[in-house]
C-alpha cells in the first residue's frame, strides 16, 4: 500500500472498483470492494490521490475521502472514455480513470460543498415542478381543444380557460368534474413552484456574485443562480470563449486538410444553464423587435439584419456567457450602457 502513487475508482450504488498504481505506472491494487467496505479501506490507506469519474454522488465520495487525508480528482464521463482500452466493465473503467488522471493536460471538476449540492437540489426541483406544470398545461389545452375551448399563449391563461369550462353548460358534467380535478392539479404545481421560487430568489439576494450578473440583459435572477452554482470556478477557463464552448454555446467543429467546417452548436455542458440563457437571449431579441429595446447594441441591431432571430439569439446568448465569465473572474459590475468594443473586451 506504501508503493501506490494514485488510484483509480468506479462508482456505482453498491460495488467500487478500484485499480492503483506504483510510480513506475505498474498496476499493484485490483481490488472490489462493497459500499460498506470502502470507507474502512480508504481510512487505513495512506493519504493517496484518487480519480472519481464526475456522476452522481461523486461529489459526496470526494468530500468524504478529502476528509480522510486523500486528494480527490473529479474527471468528466467524456475526457475518461478515451482510456478505455477494450470492453466496458468496472474494472475497465476504473483503470481508465487512473490512466486519464495521470495526463498532464487533463481537466478537472471542482468538488462541490454540501450547501452548493443543497442550492442546486432546489434549482432542479424548480425544473422538475416547472415541467409538469408545462405537461399538465398541454393536457388541459388538448382536451379543452376537444370542447371547442381554447386559450391564449402562455401558463397565465389556463386559470382563465379552466374557469370558462366550469361555467360552459355544454360541456357534459363528467368533462367538467375531470377539469375540476386537473385545475386543483394545476394549482397546487404552481402554489409548489412559486414557494420554491421563493427559497431561490432568497439565496439569490444573500449571494453578491448573483446580484450582479442579474445585472446583465437576458440573464435575471434564476439565470444568475444557475451560473454561480451550475457552472464550475470560472478560474478554470481561459478565455470567455471557452467558457462559452464548455456551455456547448460555439459551433461544432468537424475540421481537416485545412478545410474549415463549422456545424451547430455543440450542446455540451448543463443544459439547463444552456436553455436558460438562450431563452434569455431571445427575450432581449424581442424586446428589441418591438421597439422597446433600450440603449440597445449597434452589434445586435446590425446583426438581426444579416441573421435570423434564433441565429442571433444563439450568438448573443455567447456574448452573455462571454460577459458572465469576465464579470465572475474580475469582480467587476455590468455596464447598462456600454459599447460594443466594451464588450467585446469581456471575449
Amino acid at each position: 500500500m506504501e508503493q501506490i502513487i494514485r488510484i483509480g475508482m468506479d462508482t456505482s450504488k453498491h460495488v467500487f472498483q478500484l485499480h492503483g498504481v506504483n510510480a513506475a505506472e505498474q498496476p499493484i491494487l485490483r481490488k472490489k470492494l462493497r459500499r460498506k467496505e470502502m470507507m474502512g479501506f480508504f481510512t487505513e490507506c495512506p493519504p493517496t490521490v484518487i480519480a472519481i469519474e464526475a456522476c452522481g454522488a461523486s461529489h459526496h465520495w470526494a468530500r468524504s475521502l478529502t476528509a480522510l487525508g486523500h486528494e480527490v480528482k473529479l474527471i468528466p464521463p467524456q475526457f475518461v472514455k478515451p482510456y478505455v482500452k477494450r470492453g466496458k466493465n468496472d474494472a475497465a473503467d476504473a483503470e481508465a480513470l487512473c490512466e486519464a488522471m495521470s495526463r498532464p493536460t487533463m481537466r478537472f471538476v471542482p468538488m462541490k460543498s454540501a450547501d452548493q449540492q443543497a442550492v442546486l437540489m432546489l434549482v432542479g426541483m424548480r425544473e422538475r415542478v416547472v415541467a409538469a406544470q408545462t405537461q399538465l398545461s398541454n393536457t388541459t389545452r388538448g382536451h379543452a381543444a376537444e370542447f371547442g375551448l381554447t386559450a391564449g399563449k402562455g401558463m397565465s391563461h389556463i386559470p382563465l380557460l379552466l374557469e370558462r369550462i366550469m361555467i360552459d353548460e355544454t360541456i357534459p358534467a363528467l368533462a367538467r368534474d375531470l377539469f375540476a380535478s386537473l385545475a386543483d392539479e394545476f394549482a397546487q404545481l404552481d402554489e409548489r413552484r412559486k414557494e420554491l421560487e421563493a427559497k431561490l430568489m432568497a439565496w439569490y439576494r444573500n449571494n453578491e456574485r448573483c446580484r450582479r450578473l442579474a445585472k446583465i440583459p437576458g440573464v435575471g435572477p434564476i439565470g444568475a443562480v444557475l451560473l454561480v452554482m451550475k457552472a464550475p470556478a470560472p478560474e478554470l477557463f481561459a478565455s470567455g470563449r471557452q467558457f462559452a464552448a464548455w456551455m456547448g454555446l460555439t459551433p461544432r467543429d468537424h475540421s481537416t486538410a485545412g478545410k474549415v467546417r463549422l456545424g451547430v452548436i455543440t450542446r455540451a455542458g448543463d443544459e439547463a444553464l444552456r436553455k436558460t440563457l438562450v431563452v434569455g437571449a431571445t427575450a432581449v431579441l424581442q424586446h428589441l423587435r418591438a421597439g422597446r429595446g433600450r440603449n440597445a447594441s449597434p452589434w445586435l441591431v446590425e446583426l438581426l439584419k444579416r441573421k435570423s432571430p434564433k441565429l442571433v439569439a444563439i450568438a448573443l446568448a455567447n456574448k452573455i456567457a462571454r460577459i458572465s465569465w469576465k464579470m465572475m473572474v474580475t469582480g467587476a459590475t455590468y455596464r447598462q450602457n456600454a459599447e460594443p468594443p466594451t464588450l467585446a473586451s469581456a471575449v
